[in-house]
Formats: C-alpha cells, structure tokens, sequence
C-alpha cells in the first residue's frame, strides 16, 4: 500500500484526503443533475459506487427503496476471481479474514447397501492448485456490502447511499445531448433527478429495465428452493463441508457452511409447487431433516429465511440503444445484474457475474466522464456481457439439468449414473464457478493471439493470472496482480528480454525509451501537468535475481517523480522469485529470448501481448479508442 504521496496525514491511510467541496459528515441533498446515477445497492451497484467514488470530479449518487443498508440473508458465495476483484480495491484481507474458506466439496447420496440412508459418495477439491491465489469463500451478502459502503464513504467523495428514496420511472430523451430524468419517490415527496447516465442495478424486476423497454427472456420455474441460515446441532459429519446431498426419496439439499465457525445454509429443493404457494420455515426444515436422516439436524436459531423461484433469463440488451442505432446514438442507460440475467443459486455465481457486470462498466464510465475516450466507447459493455450472462445461463441449465436427473431417476442404478454425473460436471465447471470462464472475444478493446507465443500464461481476454515476483526497491515477496488498483488505469507488464536491462541495447530499454517519449501512448494521452503514470502504469520484469541488479540502475520511466512534492516511486520494478517452481518467466510462459509487453485493462483483463518493439502496434490499438488532451 502507498501512501503519503501528497503530503505526511496522520491516522488510517485507508481514509483518502477529501475532496475540495466534500463533506465529511453529509453530502447534502440529491442534486438536480448528477453525472451517474446507480439506482439500487446489490453487489454490483454498490461495486459501480465504490469505483467511482474515488472520482470526485465525477458527481455520483446512489438511490435505493430500502430504509437503509441491508442486514441479513440473500447470497453468500464468493468466486476467488471475485477475491481478485476485491483486492484492487484494498479489500481481500478484510473479506478473507472473515469468510469462511470453501476447500472441499463432498458428494452425498443414497448408500449403497442401504437406499435409506445417505453415505458420502464422493469429494473433490474446490479449486485446483494454480487456479488463483486467493480461495472460494462464503461471506454474507451483507457483510460484504458493508465493506464496500466503508470503502465509498472513506473515498475522496464521501459517498454515502440516498435510501427511501423510490425508482419509479427513467425517461431517455430523444436528443442525443440531453439528460436523462428520473422520477423518484422520497422522504420529501416526488422529486425528478437528471443525470448524464443512469445505471440500472435494481433486481429482477427492474423499474429502469422496464422504463427502456428491455425483457428478459427465458423461462421461468415453478420448483421452489427454500433457504435457511441457521445455527443447529447435528451428528451429520460434514456439517463444515459444502455439500450436495441426495437422498432416495426425500429429495436434496445443497448445504453451505457459513463464516463464523457455527452457522450453515441450506438450499433445500421444496419441488414444484403452486405460484401463489407459500412455505414455512417449519416445512422446509421437515424437508431438510428428512433428507439428512438418519442424521439429526435440530436448528437452534434461525437467522434468516426465504423462498424463491427463479427462472433462467437474460435481458435482450443491456443498455438503451436498439441495434439499428448503434452508429447514430450511444448509451444512456445501462442495466446490471439481476437486472440483466436470472438463474439458480446451485452455481453460485449470480452475485459474481452482477459485480463483474460492473467492474466491466465502471471504468469505460470513468474514461467517457474524463474525457480520456468517446461515448462510443460504452458500447462495448454490452458486447461484453451479453455474451457472459448466455454463457452463465448454459452452465446453470448444465448443472441444474444433472441434478434434477439424479434426482428424478427411477431406479437405484440410474440415480447413482445421476449421481456421478454431478460430481463430474462440478469437475468440468469448475474453472466458471471460480470466476475464470469469462474469455473477452478480439474487438475493439482486445487484440488477437498472434504474439501469445511471448507470454502464453496471459492470452488476450482473459483475467490477468498473477504470480509472485521480488520487488526489486525493497526485496519485499509480492503479487504482481496485486500493483492493480481500481483506479480506472490501464497497465503495462513489460517482461525484459534475455539482454541486460540495463545495456541500452536491451529491447527492455528501448521499450521504455518509447514510452517516455511523446509518440507513445503514454506522451499522446496523459494529461498535461498529471503524474506521469496517471493514466498508464507501467511496471518492469526482470530476468535476473534482485541480489544482481540494483533498483537504482532500471530505466527512469520505471522511476517515475510524482504528486505534489515530486516523490520518487520504488515500487515499479521487479525480479523473478528464482526457484524451480516460482520464477515468473516460467510459470506464464514469458519467451526469455525477446521477453514480451503485456497490456492490461482496468478490470484486470489482458488486451494485448506485444514484443518488445511493438510499438506501431501499440499506438494503433489505444488510438481505436483513447482521445488526446487539449494541449492548451
């Protein structure tokens, strides 16, 4: 963590210096015109919020229905890309600490000898060794809001949430360069808001959904999932496993420890039922003890309860803009999670692709309202996504499909085939519940594979694999991903060749020689008077051990003086970990003879692998859609 940059502040460096203009208690009453307006506090629009709470200059505001913040219930599973995710904004040791760690999930089902009783059939590892370097855990929905209101009201913004206060309808003009009106219901009566854009994370049945005219489309279910968090006393064994567990005849359940130690969530498949049915917790906890018996299972509090049926849907699009508009108008609106795509919670990935949602969108906002590229720009959230909550869709029908055959099979045989048919699409799915499936196609802001030869451990598209790496200006053992910030900046990841990087010589050197010039992207589109690394943050890989090189020896870019009293940087250099099993170079399949650039976008997903000398190419793709500053 850096701090200090502008100035010695005592107390916690977590609380960023507030903005000229914001307050430190109340950021005062809803204005008539915001810059974004996210209508909803779920995980992805309080995600959006944090991102661009750290944008003063962006005037932000967040709306929600409820009275306040949430307290209870709701999702609770974590995908480790989340946890990557989350460690760009400085929280993945608050939410690791407390979560609880998902290591194995165990197979139960009808015992062989006896179908009357249930018997562990089968257990694998969550997530394989080398997938990330951070666990699947389970964190309340709420805990985990909470962190993320922390983060925004410790931002240079302050931002706080605007609760009562009631979506009840978006209206998109037809002038491309007016505002956006939306009409709400508050504490102080009715009350219409304009706003540059307007995003959309308000649930299933989303108001501003419905105000653009978008449908969900899919089918929905009449099989109800009653879920209990509940602190109970049990002899069942792998009550602190999560588990799916199939009985003969009493049905299954998918059982999820909790963080604490103590409490556990169950899904319990209630069947289908009627649509205007409604079930008690005494009738799903029956189910739930029928299909854990022999097993006792005695719930001594219940700390939340629901039921739910939920369809598999996708929303035909994700933004204002029919498709016969695209070259003539750009987005307005947007729509995010459950907004955008419904499924089951047998995957546990809703809340995972709603904040990937808008980690996807939060940063192409941030670029448009700075002026760093054209609105044209936020069509690609979108393109994106769509593709992403399809393909999440398919993988739910998949899972749910096999479960429901191992379910339904009418005899002993058929159900066990059923059974192992579970175990094995776990298996297959496992990199897409861990968050890793999400592969951006070569478009606008992803180039082709035709370098990948240079770096194969980091094809174009996908999540930017971290590795550990010595810091070459104090020898401290660190992440490299984890230099990667939410701060709507754009990385480059230059691997040196097999040269000394020092030599002149070095295609190293000649790469940062271009970058320090005005013909590079970084000359042609950082701001005049900004921190050299404002919009591009540059970071050096070295070959060599860091007992060889010193740090005072590296190139100046990768030195860079910045902030208000011209500090020095010492962290933008770094040496493999040297060991048969930990060196960088080998472990992502760097090309030790050319070395490579990496170029990495501000959600951690890789755009492009360069050569060094790559430059023409370089240029090209950030001019398809990066606008130069005023030079005035």
């Amino acid at each position: 963590m850096q701090y200090f940059l502008d100035g010695y502040r005592s107390g916690d460096p977590r609380i960023q210096p507030l903005a000229k203009g914001r307050s430190e208690e109340q950021q005062g009453p809803l204005p008539e015109e915001v810059d974004v307006l996210i209508v909803g506090t779920g995980p992805a629009g309080l995600l959006l919020a944090a991102q661009l709470s750290t944008f003063p200059e962006i005037v932000t505001r967040v709306v929600e229905k409820a009275d306040g913040p949430l307290e209870v219930g709701r999702a609770d599973g974590i995908a480790c890309r989340t946890v990557e995710m989350f460690e760009a904004f400085g929280l993945s040791e608050k939410l690791t600490t407390e979560a609880y760690w998902v290591n194995e999930t165990h197979f139960w089902g009808p015992a062989a000898e006896d179908k009357s009783r249930i018997a562990r059939l089968g257990r694998v590892q969550d997530v394989r060794d080398g997938l990330s370097e951070f666990p699947h855990v389970i964190v309340n929905q709420a805990r985990l809001l909470d962190f993320l209101l922390e983060y925004m009201h410790n931002s240079p913004s302050r931002l706080q949430v605007d609760y009562s206060h009631e979506t009840l309808e978006v209206e998109v003009p037809e002038a491309p360069d007016e505002r956006v009106t939306v009409r709400l219901n508050t504490p102080d009566g009715e009350k219409s808001v304009r706003a540059r854009y307007v995003v959309g994370c308000d649930g299933a049945h989303s108001v501003v959904r419905e105000s653009i005219g978008r449908l969900p489309q899919g089918h929905g279910e009449d099989k109800a999932w009653g879920v209990m968090d509940v602190l109970a006393v049990t002899d069942f064994p792998d009550i602190r496993f999560k588990c799916t567990i199939q009985s003969a005849a009493a049905g299954n359940i998918l059982l999820i420890p909790r963080e604490g130690g103590y409490m556990v969530r169950l899904y319990v498949d209630m069947g289908n039922i009627a649509p205007d049915a409604w079930l008690t917790k005494e009738q799903v906890l029956a189910k739930a003890q029928a299909v854990l018996a022999p097993y006792s299972f005695e719930v001594k509090e219940t700390a939340w309860f629901s039921v739910y049926r939920v369809g598999h849907r996708v929303t035909d699009k994700f933004d204002d803009v029919d498709d016969d508009q695209v070259e003539s108008r750009t987005p307005r609106v947007f729509i995010a999670g459950d907004a955008c795509h419904t499924h089951t919670a047998k995957a546990g990935q809703g809340m995972n692709v709603s904040m990937q949602d808008t980690f996807n969108l939060g940063w192409k906002l941030i670029s448009v309202l700075e002026g760093r590229s054209p609105a044209s720009l936020l069509h690609t959230y979108n393109a994106e996504r769509h593709v992403i909550a399809e393909n999440l869709i398919e993988m739910d029908t998949r899972w749910s499909r096999a479960i429901g055959a191992a379910q339904d099979a009418d005899d002993s045989q058929a159900a066990m085939k059923g059974l192992a048919e579970v175990q094995r699409q776990f298996v297959t799915n496992s990199e897409f519940t861990a968050g890793f499936a999400t592969h951006y196609a070569p478009d606008l802001l992803t180039g082709d594979d035709r370098h990948l030869h240079l770096a194969t451990g980091f094809p174009p598209g996908r999540r930017f694999h971290s590795v550990e790496v010595i810091r070459l200006g104090d020898a401290k053992q660190v992440h490299l991903g984890h230099v990667h910030r939410a701060d709507g900046r754009w990385r480059f990841y230059a691997f040196a060749d097999m040269v000394d990087p020092r030599s002149p010589g070095s295609r190293f050197n000649q790469l940062m020689d271009f970058l320090a010039s005005e013909a590079s992207p970084i000359g042609r589109f950082t701001p005049q008077g900004a921190d050299p690394d404002a919009i591009f943050d540059v970071h050096g890989i070295i070959q060599q051990s860091h007992l060889e090189v010193d740090w005072a020896d590296m190139h100046e870019l990768l030195k860079p003086h910045k902030g208000a009293l011209g500090l020095q940087d010492y962290q933008k250099v770094h040496a493999p970990v040297l060991g048969t099993d930990q060196d960088i170079f080998d472990l992502r399949g760097i090309d030790r003879g050319a070395g490579a650039l990496v170029v990495v976008r501000p959600d951690q997903y890789v755009s492009l692998v360069l050569p060094l000398d790559g430059f023409d190419e370089l240029n090209e793709f950030f001019s398809r859609f990066m606008v130069a500053p005023s030079r005035d």
